[in-house]
């Protein structure tokens, strides 16, 4: 398996591994930061899957272009 199928399978078996009293970790999501003309210093662009940061990086659109795991809050 690949993409968001995997993923949600790798937490459910690591959530059934965690005994039942560990406090659960926060669920992460893929985000994407990078650079643009109106903010030179490195900030959110948006989610992976909204946002293509190879795209953002071919059209000159955002440059320091990374995907990062952030907590996603309820």
């Amino acid at each position: 398996m690949e993409g968001p199928a995997a993923e949600e399978a790798e937490r459910r078996a690591e959530e059934a591994a965690r005994p039942k009293d560990e406090t659960p970790s926060p669920e992460l999501q893929a985000a994407v930061y990078g650079c643009t003309t109106d903010d030179p210093q490195p900030h959110f662009l948006g989610w992976l899957g909204d946002v293509h940061p190879d795209e953002l990086f071919a059209a000159g659109a955002a440059w320091g272009v990374t995907v990062r795991r952030v907590a996603v809050a309820d």
